[in-house]
């Protein structure tokens, strides 16, 4: 895994799971969270790491447009 994208887990209730990752862009350090319908916190995981490529590049076009709430750039699923 390239050392732009850091991956923390967040446990949320219920049978969603929310994946909270920072995105490096340069100096500054962005943080994202990643909605998914998944029930387990791996299957999360693994969807994330699987589509990674394609939620960074989701996440910079969001931060390049001001799509940022409460510094934090929403994702959800492909």
């Amino acid at each position: 895994m390239p050392k732009s994208v850091r991956i923390v887990p967040k446990t949320v209730s219920g049978d969603r799971q929310t994946i909270t990752f920072v995105l490096a862009i340069g100096s500054v350090r962005q943080t994202c969270r990643l909605e998914t319908t998944f029930r387990t916190q791996n299957q999360a995981f693994s969807y994330l790491h699987k589509y990674r490529t394609e939620f960074e590049r989701v996440a910079r076009a969001r931060l390049a447009r001001g799509e940022v709430d409460d510094g934090v750039i929403h994702l959800t699923m492909l």
